[in-house]
């Protein structure tokens, strides 16, 4: 989890030594972070640590393996993804060596959480058919003790995103796209959205939000060549106060991915008052109502597109009446669930 997220946590009871590597050259860091804390952190890493808390990036057996003072520390494995998932791209990230570095890493841990139950199934599956694969020996009653050291832990939303809605039901509708803008998002997708509401005779507009890369699929340069006058917001909003101003004066949120463990951006803009629209796959069906799925086709742009952009019209047409379906995320706030993430922390390290 992000640096202030992790700070927002009231566990001021425990001392936290925080170790952190850039994101950057996947394949490379995916097996090389142990080696790099283990020779740079030696010092460090010598201290009588009570617990180690690390994500599912970590190779956390290695790390165990080659630093001797933590050989026998409890160990909490927190999965913001996993490496079965990620849509097929010719990407590193869908190496079979990533895949078993993390089910290593799962064996190390005494406790693994998940920011969902997809998350958590895809990963137990995953790991499943992976080892089905190994030509003999395949230790596949490792999958059921994985599974029973496993429970689902969302990451909290953040309460400054809480917001009572205005009502805009006058209001051209305003539409909210908030990803990060990589091919597993679905931007082509979007662009077919965006083609379908327009040729339907919508009246709205749009701020396509997100993290931007040096380089980006061409789908964004033909949405903003097509959709230009329709754009209210394009790019990435540096100013949190401004990003959450923008979710709460749009009216729906929505999405195209072929992958998302969480969907945090979407819970986020959920809790700032927008209805959402998603495809009815990936961790969606988990918090979004069903009336505001569309029918899923991962094969299939164009049916895809089609299918979400009829919930839209559809949501687009009765704002009100569906914003009073769309449940509250209270309870998922850092203040309500700090208490969840306690008492995982306490029962590794209570003797």
């Amino acid at each position: 989890m992000a640096a202030h997220d992790f700070n927002a946590i009231a566990l001021s009871e425990h001392i936290w030594t925080v170790l952190t590597l850039p994101d950057r050259f996947f394949s490379w860091r995916i097996r090389g972070n142990a080696l790099s804390w283990a020779v740079e952190q030696a010092e460090l890493l010598k201290q009588p640590f009570d617990l180690i808390v690390a994500t599912s990036m970590v190779d956390l057996a290695t790390l165990k393996g080659v630093v001797p003072a933590l050989a026998a520390t409890p160990a909490l494995l927190y999965f913001h993804e996993n490496q079965f998932a990620y849509p097929e791209s010719g990407h590193a990230r869908s190496s079979v060596e990533a895949q078993m570095t993390s089910i290593y890493s799962a064996m190390a841990a005494d406790r693994l959480l998940f920011n969902s139950a997809y998350n958590r199934d895809t990963f137990l599956s995953g790991a499943r058919a992976l080892l089905k694969k190994l030509p003999d020996h395949a230790p596949l009653s490792l999958i059921a003790a994985l599974q029973q050291k496993s429970a689902v832990l969302c990451v909290p939303i953040d309460a400054s995103c809480l917001s009572d809605k205005a009502d805009r039901a006058c209001e051209p509708v305003t539409l909210v796209w908030n990803h990060r803008w990589e091919y597993d998002k679905g931007p082509e997708r979007l662009y077919l959205v965006l083609k379908q509401l327009k040729r339907s005779g919508l009246d709205f507009r749009i701020h396509l939000l997100g993290q931007q890369f040096r380089q980006q699929p061409e789908a964004f340069n033909q949405i903003n060549s097509e959709f230009g006058t329709l754009i209210k917001t394009w790019g990435y909003i540096e100013n949190r106060a401004d990003y959450l101003k923008t979710l709460q004066q749009s009216d729906i949120v929505f999405s195209t991915a072929l992958h998302d463990f969480q969907g945090i951006s979407m819970q986020e803009a959920m809790a700032a008052g927008c209805i959402p629209v998603a495809p009815n796959r990936l961790a969606y069906p988990e918090y979004i109502p069903e009336t505001l799925l569309a029918d899923s086709f991962e094969a299939d742009a164009g049916q895809d597109a089609a299918a979400i952009a009829a919930v839209m019209m559809r949501v687009a047409k009765q704002r009100e009446f569906y914003r009073n379906l769309v449940p509250c995320l209270t309870e998922l706030s850092w203040g309500h669930m700090a208490k969840c993430y306690s008492g995982e922390i306490s029962a590794l390290i209570t003797p």
